[in-house]
């Protein structure tokens, strides 16, 4: 069951358009974003459709990681919503000065963006949804 979970590692744009692409409609609860400040990692734990394997259709959970994130602010999420869906339409960056902003947008206009000092994004397949 194993080889269908996919890990994919982005170090550049090409690698961060592909996880963008993979997570795109993936559904996401405001209770699995987490910033761990003291590591520097942004974690987003996501539910999302297969779209890059034969497997097309399944529904999976998966964990997207950023690393070396300074600084997270985020727009129009409500944080006290504990059961609040957000559903991640893409992953963006802009080059400040020595910074990447790494934009994460949801409807609903809301967004997330770090700022790290260098791209390091992974995605993970955790498990099969049946």
């Amino acid at each position: 069951m194993s080889k269908y979970l996919a890990k994919i590692i982005a170090n550049d744009q090409e690698g961060l358009q592909m996880i963008s692409a993979c997570s795109s409609g993936a559904k996401v609860k405001v209770t699995d974003i987490k910033y761990l400040a003291s590591n520097k990692v942004f974690l987003l734990s996501i539910e999302r459709t297969k779209i890059e394997t034969d497997q097309y259709g399944k529904k999976i959970n998966s964990i997207c990681r950023f690393d070396f994130v300074d600084k997270v602010r985020s727009k129009n999420i409500n944080q006290s919503n504990k059961d609040l869906v957000l559903e991640l339409i893409g992953i963006d960056y802009l080059k400040n000065n020595n910074d990447y902003e790494i934009n994460l947008f949801f409807n609903n206009n809301a967004y997330i963006a770090l700022t790290t000092e260098t791209i390091e994004a992974r995605l993970e397949d955790q498990n099969e949804i049946k």
